[in-house]
């Protein structure tokens, strides 16, 4: 499978952008842990333009993650070109249109997947951003607006039309937003169109390596796209690798897990600060299975989720670890 120049040969799996998740730190993991592509958080294309310092940031890439792919949203087509000409000057290998983002501050003032009640706008802004740029242009986007307007199937020739080199479609219609099952049939039948010639990138409802397997053998997508489930979790790429692998290659231990979530916790108390670092840490210790199945474990999460010192966190991570012991390490 090919992007523009970039190779990533056989069945890639991509981390998904995720606002307030998918910084430079935990990026890096996912990528060490054998994500075939990362992309940036969100970045509004109003903000850019009006150099909104901490929008500035999310810019922020390295050679180290690469291929890195940084998205972009906004409802204004002049707004948008000019964004995507700021963030080329970052030097991703990828520009991607947000045309899928569902939550209510996004979509509901027109951008995101809001852009999917506006197709000719949508399209234009497409358009408009491929030609002002010389990086590959891609989209990511949603069935529809609700299961009324299952418009995917026509859409993707539109947008490919427009000149994008990849399509990423999320089995979700805007009005589902996280709930529900990902539908993958119709991101089944955009990919057998005879007409469609680049890359389909499936997302939603991947969380383990047996999924990620149907979604290539059953849906034929060029790519997996993994969102919620890295969360507290960036080696799940190293374990879907494995398995359409096929290598047998022996499953990371808990004290290793461990020392990934460690690792994770003191990039973002030294990225940002020991307050916010461990508060954007928590969201992946509240979510990661490693601690699934430990009896009598909930006084120490409620403990591990209220700790506002990097110390304190750290001691009740490694009395975690001498209390499970090596004989009786819990498995995900």
């Amino acid at each position: 499978m090919k992007i523009g120049n970039i190779e990533f040969g056989t069945q890639p799996v991509f981390l998904a952008p995720m606002e307030d998740v998918t910084d430079i730190g935990f990026r890096l993991l996912c990528k060490r842990y054998g994500a075939s592509m990362v992309y940036t958080e969100f970045v509004s294309a109003e903000a850019l333009i009006r150099d909104v310092k901490t929008t500035l940031r999310k810019l922020t890439i390295s050679d180290v993650e690469r291929p890195v792919g940084i998205q972009i949203y906004g409802r204004d087509v002049e707004a948008m070109v000019e964004a995507a000409r700021i963030v080329e000057q970052a030097s991703p290998d990828v520009i991607d249109l947000n045309f899928g983002c569902p939550v209510k501050k996004v979509a509901g003032k027109g951008a995101g997947a809001g852009m999917l009640q506006n197709i000719p706008k949508m399209l234009e802004i497409t358009k408009k951003v491929v030609e002002a740029v010389k990086l590959p242009v891609t989209v990511k986007t949603r069935l529809g607006w609700n299961h009324e307007q299952l418009i995917i199937t026509e859409l993707a020739e539109q947008l490919q039309d427009c000149g994008i080199q990849a399509l990423t479609i999320h089995g979700r219609t805007r009005s589902q937003m996280y709930t529900g099952a990902a539908d993958w049939t119709l991101i089944g039948e955009v990919k057998r169109n005879p007409r469609i010639h680049i890359p389909i990138i499936g997302n939603g409802d991947v969380t383990s390596p047996e999924e990620a397997k149907q979604a290539f053998e059953q849906y034929k997508v060029d790519a997996v796209m993994i969102g919620r489930a890295t969360f507290g979790r960036p080696w799940i790429f190293k374990e879907v690798r494995d398995y359409l692998d096929g290598t047998g290659a022996k499953p990371l231990d808990f004290d290793t897990k461990l020392d990934i979530l460690i690792e994770q916790l003191r990039i973002n108390v030294e990225r940002i600060d020991e307050k916010r670092g461990i508060l954007h840490t928590r969201r992946h210790l509240a979510a990661t299975p490693i601690f699934k199945g430990i009896p009598d474990f909930r006084q120490t999460r409620i403990a591990m989720l209220r700790a506002e010192k990097m110390d304190e966190l750290l001691q009740i991570l490694e009395e975690t670890r001498k209390r499970l012991g090596s004989q009786s390490q819990p498995t995900d």
